[in-house]
């Protein structure tokens, strides 16, 4: 238990309104959105206005021996955010200022609490846009998308996170603040610490302003709708569409049973009986999104499409793009347990990877949705279960692994946009090896010797 010093250190710090300590408010920061993962108290909650006040508050922790999870939405979906040494949770929802667009230079400064949608929708008013789009956009955070380089529906033309941040303030565990990057298109000035702290989930400092960049909303942009009765041409069209030189804004797939759980949920008029479907979209100059539908939709019917078509007009449009993000609740529909996975292959690989996950489906005696970005090879097998049945948990346990495993055997890695958290840090030495492990462990010791920030995540103490 934290002593009531330490609570006291942190309401002069915060102001009390800033400090949570009641049992009942702390509930909901004992979990996140990751399913099937054991909740643990916090043992309060601080929720920060400034750059000044976390760093009051690292001090505070570093002083006393205190463990520090950062905090947003807490959407992310590998047990990132879940404090599971009790201790502090840092929520940064209340620093959510957009500080600055500027469309000269083409970039925004934000603080890490501000939702993603509400950025988009302020660079919108200047004809600009901010392109990573995670399914929970309208929900998540620019701190919490920066932390676990989130990816989304864009990612196959215009990148992940990683892409589009250009500089960032933060605090290191020792209470220190630091700043780096710019407006400037090119900066090779020293070590990419914007590539080492994007991604790093927390566990090397808390980002407390983050700069990105902006690019132009395209003129125009068509969508279609392709349907296969076999997961090899649904396969064969990804690539056909890549070799051809077209690179879709977004290019999507459902299986089956996803499909199925959608229209259930959704009424869109999706084929119940497809092996698949993929969904595209280009985007761009009116001229050139003319010719790249119509080779796109070309392309689809020579690979085996059995039905390939054009939305008529945005309403159309709209709702395909509805269908498809609603995925994840659809299925969630199915079973009280909804296990999310983020296993990635090179997208000539999608075909072999759609058919384990069968397999596996098949071997453990397990309902799996699968939706993902095709265009990129990330997909989401989704496993239907129910946390309370501890024989098929054990099912589940086991077919996660062997669906990293299969993943990896293709060329693939175990996250491509969820990231590594609590979920699957026992896994890292089958991608890295005990080399690459070990060089995650040095930088996280160099940075943060303690294991203050975020313990438990991505690199465990020894």
């Amino acid at each position: 238990m934290l002593s009531n010093h330490i609570i006291n250190e942190l309401i002069t710090a915060l102001g009390r309104e800033n400090v949570q300590t009641d049992k009942e408010d702390l509930i909901a920061y004992s979990f996140d959105a990751t399913a099937a993962m054991h909740q643990h108290l916090p043992e309060v909650v601080v929720t920060p206005v400034s750059t000044e006040q976390v760093v009051a508050i690292v001090k505070i922790a570093k002083e006393n021996r205190v463990p520090i999870y950062p905090r947003g939405s807490g959407t992310n979906l590998s047990g990132g955010t879940i404090p599971i040494q009790g201790g502090i949770v840092l929520s940064l929802l209340n620093m959510n200022k957009i500080i600055e667009v500027d469309p000269e230079n083409l970039t925004a400064s934000v603080q890490p609490g501000v939702i993603i949608q509400d950025l988009n929708n302020a660079a919108a008013s200047c004809g600009l846009m901010y392109p990573p789009d995670p399914g929970t956009v309208t929900t998540a955070t620019m701190g919490g998308s920066v932390s676990e380089c989130s990816g989304g529906l864009h990612g196959l033309k215009y990148g992940v996170t990683k892409h589009y941040v250009m500089g960032m303030q933060l605090v290191l565990a020792n209470g220190e603040r630091i700043k780096w990057g710019g407006k400037t298109v090119k900066n090779v000035t020293g070590y990419d610490l914007t590539a080492l702290f994007t991604g790093a989930e927390g566990t090397l400092g808390i980002i407390t302003e983050i700069l990105v960049k902006l690019i132009p909303v395209p003129e125009t942009r068509k969508s279609l709708l392709a349907v296969f009765d076999d997961l090899d041409n649904a396969g064969k069209a990804i690539s056909a569409i890549i070799r051809n030189k077209v690179i879709p804004a977004t290019l999507e797939i459902m299986d089956n049973v996803t499909l199925r759980s959608v229209e259930k949920f959704t009424h869109a008029g999706l084929p119940l009986e497809a092996e698949a479907v993929l969904l595209c979209e280009v985007d761009g100059y009116r001229e050139v999104v003319d010719r790249e539908a119509t080779l796109v939709e070309k392309i689809l019917k020579e690979e085996g499409a059995i039905e390939a078509k054009l939305a008529k007009d945005d309403k159309d449009r709209d709702l395909l793009w509805f269908a498809r993000r609603s995925a994840l609740p659809a299925l969630a529909q199915e079973r009280p347990t909804t296990v999310l996975e983020d296993a990635t292959v090179p997208r000539s690989n999608i075909p072999e990877m759609l058919k384990a996950i069968r397999r596996i489906a098949l071997k453990y005696k397990l309902l799996i949705g699968t939706f993902g970005h095709a265009g990129d090879g990330n997909l989401h097998p989704t496993i239907l279960t129910d946390v309370q049945d501890k024989e098929e948990m054990a099912r589940v346990d086991k077919a996660v692994e062997e669906i990293f495993q299969a993943a990896l055997s293709l060329g693939g890695t175990l996250s491509g946009e969820h990231g590594i958290g609590m979920a699957k840090a026992k896994y890292l030495t089958w991608e890295f090896g005990p080399g690459g492990v070990d060089v995650l462990r040095r930088i996280k010791e160099a940075l943060d010797p303690d294991y203050l920030l975020n313990p438990g995540k991505i690199i465990r103490r020894d």
